[in-house]
């Protein structure tokens, strides 16, 4: 089954050819990061619009790239929520256009979700269940995944997501957009010091699965304020702040693995890129016996080859929908 996957929940115009689930023909992804890097951030209309500009070259491209043509193509899935609802009706409407002229089964993926299946893509004979973290700009939670489509969150922020953490952390020390990428390549790079700065984690208590960041930004704004650390390096601060973030991402996901029967440790999203964070996982992983899994980069930023893998795994269970498929901007997996 080929299926071709678009992606446009944000600000990635994204394209992918997947047959049978996880084998990637073509990925293509056409990013916005340098034209929302003026803004420090990214602008929704914006972001609309070039999704607008650029999907019809984007859909060409992954079909060259996969030497398919579109009577090769048996279905189209989509990302339809959550999202910013401009740049989700692009691709949606994309999605419906093909779908209709050529016949085929269309199918509406949830974007978190897409981002658990990421690790499809890297092994379908993934054994069930698993404990997968979720985390990114906007989430950060803990799934309990008993089978396809059975999903129970298990942990989850209480405030904000510890991809906001690293980006809002990086503007207080003066790393431009995109922050969190820019401070793991500081501290990896330069060797920072993890324990430059001292800064608070928020356990909120022993049998707790639920995260908190807004203190840790709140202490870090304070730090870089306090003339005590006018001396500490960039890189230092940058491995502070990341540490701070990675000790509670990895212990709480261990411990919901193993109190919870896991059979294995899922990474997904795209702070799932941050290196620190894989390598404390991994350790923390093989301390406890337990597997681990974990999207390379290109899988754990927002793709479309995720949003057909997700969908492969919907159609399989006969799953479809017409071309009434409307956009949310918000909807729980869980």
């Amino acid at each position: 089954m080929n299926i071709l996957g678009i992606e446009t929940s944000c600000d990635e115009t994204s394209v992918a050819v997947v047959r049978d689930g996880s084998d990637v023909r073509s990925s293509i992804i056409a990013s916005q990061a340098d034209l929302h890097a003026k803004t420090g951030g990214v602008v929704p209309e914006v972001a609309s619009r070039q999704h607008l500009e650029q999907m019809n070259a984007v859909i060409a491209e992954g079909l060259s790239v996969a030497g398919a043509a579109f009577q090769d193509i048996d279905a189209i899935a989509v990302a339809n929520r959550p999202g910013l609802l401009g740049a989700l009706l692009v691709g949606v409407s994309a999605a419906k256009a093909l779908a209709y002229a050529l016949r085929i089964p269309l199918v509406g993926v949830h974007h978190i979700e897409a981002h658990i299946y990421a690790n499809w893509l890297v092994d379908p004979r993934i054994e069930f269940p698993v404990v997968c973290l979720v985390v990114s700009g906007g989430h950060t939670e803990i799934f309990l995944v008993r089978g396809h489509g059975d999903y129970q969150i298990i942990g989850r922020t209480r405030d904000d997501a510890a991809g906001e953490a690293f980006d809002k952390s990086a503007r207080l020390l003066g790393v431009p957009y995109p922050g969190g990428v820019l401070i793991d390549k500081m501290a990896r790079e330069l060797h920072g010091n993890t324990q430059a700065v001292k800064l608070p984690r928020a356990r909120l208590g022993a049998d707790s699965f639920d995260f908190s960041f807004s203190g840790l930004k709140t202490a870090v704004a304070n730090a870089v304020a306090d003339p005590a650390n006018a001396d500490v390096a960039p890189q230092d601060w940058a491995a502070s702040v990341q540490e701070a973030i990675v000790d509670v991402l990895v212990e709480k996901t261990i411990r919901a693995a193993t109190a919870n029967g896991a059979r294995r440790v899922l990474l997904a999203g795209g702070v799932a890129a941050n290196s620190r964070l894989n390598e404390r996982m991994q350790a923390a992983c093989n301390a406890a016996g337990l597997p681990m899994t974990a999207p390379p980069p290109v899988y754990c930023t927002d793709n479309a080859a995720m949003i057909t893998c997700a969908g492969y795994y919907h159609l399989l269970a006969g799953r479809r929908d017409t071309l009434e498929l409307d956009t949310l901007s918000s909807e729980r997996l869980a």
